[in-house]
C-alpha cells in the first residue's frame, strides 16, 4: 500500500482505538476469537459491556474480525 493511500473501512478506526483504550487492536481480536461463535451484535455488545468500548469502535473491530475470519 502506498504511503499516500488512505486506509478505508473498519481499519481506519484502529489508530484511534489503540490510542483511546491503550491496547493494540490484536488484543481486541484475541478477545473476539475467545468469545467463539457469537453473532455480530453479540460481539459488539460484549466489547461495549465488558470492556467499555464505544459502539463505533466495537463495531469496527467486530466487522473487521468477522470479515477476516469468514469461512
Amino acid at each position: 500500500m502506498a504511503d499516500t493511500e488512505k486506509i478505508k473501512g473498519p481499519a481506519s478506526y484502529f489508530p484511534s482505538i489503540e490510542a483511546k483504550y491503550g491496547h493494540p487492536v490484536e488484543h481486541w481480536f484475541d478477545i473476539l476469537r475467545q468469545a467463539g461463535g457469537l453473532k455480530h451484535m453479540e460481539l459488539v455488545n460484549l466489547l461495549k459491556s465488558a470492556h467499555d468500548l464505544g459502539h463505533g469502535h466495537a463495531n469496527a473491530l467486530v466487522a473487521h474480525h468477522l470479515a477476516k475470519n469468514k469461512a
